[in-house]
């Protein structure tokens, strides 16, 4: 059975089961595309298919196009990987576990080694000290809504251990500030106008062509309310606004908040798997499908580079996945692979929480990418 037919039967299975409502799923080798295909419906409820151009949340997704920004900033100058994040953004200063004053790096946001965390606690604290972590909507901007976290001690001093967290969100607000400007006008200076996408944007670029958002449920996928909380047993309990997309109150998410296409985000990662184009330089791209973090793990046999999990023991690793090969995903239900060996480069974007993000459903993709 060839990968494409492998890939078809994995996708055809989680739509007829409906644990996945919609999809586009794309694979290039070697920059050519010998993948690609929109199945399901991006609204089911108006009966409206999938199509290739669908636009989907990006959630998690979001990341790469941050940290590629600020991966082409520090090529021109702007900033140092070892740069303090509160030389560049002076409000934002937490104290580490000791309560002294924490020096956290850009390199430790990238890499998610700050100390900062995903506590969806921080969703639930008294108004003042209430901190939204980027999926959930609100009228804050980055300064207003993240200054609460000078009085949170870390979870660990900066370096020391690894920890998914809001520090894209902080850099983020960082790379806004020196470049001067909204953080989308500094994704698209740096990396959505030199590649020609036009809809990977904090906003909607065309409201009839996004995806309604859906989440997981006993009997199929439900369709998502706006907020939903999923249950506590699901593994994720941050709250989802889906209309956040659409406020133009609420701050610019660094690590969650852009919408658009599967073809974009495959044209970003196919770019940077290549040697970064006119984006990056080829040091810093390859930089970024590195492990950055030395002997800290972040899952069993995974450490992280900027851009995303490296594959360091295939035997530990709970994914199925090649040595050296690279994956993440955003858990409004995407994922993506680059196996740089291998000349590979999957995108799956999916309206399906968490089922497309952290289900079955990415890996049987991988399973049936890499013909196990």
């Amino acid at each position: 059975m060839s990968m494409q037919d492998r890939l078809d039967r994995v996708i055809d299975t989680a739509v007829a089961r409906k644990t996945i409502v919609g999809c586009v799923v794309k694979v290039r080798k070697n920059g050519k595309e010998i993948y690609s295909r929109a199945a399901g419906y991006a609204d089911r409820e108006a009966e409206k298919r999938t199509r290739e151009d669908t636009i989907f949340r990006f959630a998690s997704v979001t990341k790469p196009f941050v940290a590629a920004a600020t991966l082409a900033m520090i090529d021109k100058g702007k900033l140092g990987l070892d740069d303090l994040a509160v030389d560049h953004l002076p409000w934002f200063h937490p104290k580490g576990p000791n309560g002294e004053p924490a020096p956290i790096t850009i390199h430790h946001l990238l890499t998610h080694t700050s100390g900062l965390t995903y506590d969806p606690t921080l969703e639930e604290r008294d108004p003042e000290n209430r901190v939204t972590v980027g999926i959930l909507d609100t009228d804050r901007d980055a300064e207003t809504n993240f200054r609460p976290l000078n009085n949170i001690p870390l979870a660990f001093e900066p370096g020391t251990a690894w920890a998914y967290s809001v520090g894209l969100d902080i850099l983020g607000a960082l790379i806004a500030r020196v470049h001067g400007g909204t953080l989308e006008e500094v994704v698209n200076h740096y990396i959505t106008g030199p590649l020609g996408l036009k809809d990977s944007r904090f906003h909607v670029t065309d409201r009839e062509r996004l995806a309604a958002a859906y989440a997981d449920g006993a009997k199929g996928a439900i369709r998502m309310p706006s907020p939903y909380y999923p249950p506590r047993e699901s593994g994720w309990t941050a709250g989802f606004s889906p209309d956040r997309i659409f406020n133009p109150k609420a701050f610019q998410s660094g690590g969650a908040g852009m919408a658009g296409t599967a073809g974009e985000v495959m044209t970003l990662l196919d770019t940077l798997a290549n040697g970064g184009g006119r984006i990056l330089s080829r040091n810093l791209s390859e930089a970024g499908f590195a492990n950055q973090v030395g002997t800290i793990t972040c899952e069993p046999g995974m450490r992280f580079g900027f851009f995303g999990a490296v594959c360091e023991d295939p035997s530990m690793a709970l994914n199925t996945m090649a040595k050296g090969a690279v994956q993440w995903g955003g858990v409004y239900g995407n994922t993506w692979l680059v196996d740089r060996a291998a000349g590979i480069t999957m995108v799956s974007l999916s309206n399906t929480a968490l089922e497309g993000c952290m289900g079955a459903f990415p890996d049987n993709l991988r399973l049936a990418v890499y013909g196990v």
